[in-house]
């Protein structure tokens, strides 16, 4: 996959781009509704274009269609920070060696003093020597954001390996520079709009290695207990399969959102900002935006049905 670079400045424009092949047409009411949906997702990129102008810091953000395979991107190809969005790559490589069979689900993996990070999550205060399956660890680095649990499993599949595996799918901005150390350099963990709207994709089209291991990383992600920013504005209906990321600057937050007859991927990031909430407001109003843009191509399609 390709994506358009937008300004890393300031963001002067949206784009059009493709995330995947398109969905077959079946026939032509389909096709026409995918036309009406794609022109839909083009008039939503300068409401968000001008949304993200106004926000503080550096922003990006992209919203992938999942029924037609077009996205929008504002900033999408910027290297940012990715805080603790970077675990939706671990977990990916973890599922990766999984279907290898390297380890299974029920491996238990021994605590180390080096694994542990006071940045958030309460394993750091366990005993040293405490065992903990890999499914187990997995839902405390997804769900709770534990560091800890993350460094464990960084630990069990290769740092190294987390990067090699992102590089292969095209990703070229997500890379692992280290461990999770929220008292050291965290900048060192990158990724892009571009590629976690990719990778969102491939675990939604349920192709992120296979499609067990990509159904078990939806539900670890609709697991989330931090529902402070993509979800906030959204009815509580709706599923929203996602993964957030803090620092002192910067909140990040990528997730698919199982809208019923108009699935999509959306990442925002907002960095560089001299108060949180101006972050927080950014990536509420940029969800609530595009809800409501793929709520009316839902609604729409739930009409065409009807009439067939």
């Amino acid at each position: 996959m390709r994506l358009s670079h937008v300004s890393t400045a300031f963001i002067v424009a949206a784009v059009i781009v493709s995330t995947r092949s398109p969905i077959a047409a079946g026939d032509a009411q389909v096709a026409q509704l995918d036309a009406v949906a794609t022109q839909r997702l083009h008039a939503l990129a300068p409401r968000l274009a001008q949304l993200a102008q106004s926000a503080g810091g550096l922003v990006a953000l992209t919203v992938g269609d999942l029924r037609t395979g077009r996205a929008i991107a504002i900033n999408g190809g910027v290297d940012l920070p990715a805080a603790s969005t970077i675990k939706v790559p671990v977990m990916f490589e973890v599922f990766r060696q999984i279907s290898l069979h390297k380890f299974t689900l029920d491996r238990t993996i021994t605590l180390l003093d080096q694994d542990r990070d006071w940045g958030y999550g309460a394993l750091c205060d366990a005993p040293t020597g405490s065992r903990y399956r890999v499914a187990a660890l997995l839902a405390a680095m997804i769900d709770v954001s534990d560091n800890t649990a993350a460094n464990m499993l960084i630990r069990l599949v290769g740092r190294q390996h987390v990067n090699q595996t992102m590089a292969g799918l095209g990703l070229r901005q997500t890379r692992l520079g280290d461990s999770i150390r929220s008292d050291g350099d965290i900048r060192m963990l990158r990724t892009s709009a571009n590629d976690m709207l990719e990778l969102l994709s491939l675990i939604a089209a349920r192709r992120a290695v296979d499609t067990r291991s990509s159904d078990m990383m939806l539900a670890l992600l609709a697991g989330q207990r931090h529902n402070t920013l993509l979800p906030e504005p959204l009815p509580r209906s709706v599923i929203v399969a996602h993964k957030t990321g803090t620092l002192h600057d910067t909140l990040n937050d990528v997730g698919i959102v199982e809208l019923d007859g108009a699935p999509y991927v959306i990442c925002a990031f907002a960095t560089h900002l001299a108060d949180l909430d101006d972050g927080e407001h950014f990536i509420r109003q940029a969800s609530l935006l595009t809800y409501e843009a793929f709520r009316t191509d839902a609604a729409e399609r739930r009409f065409s049905n009807a009439r067939l």
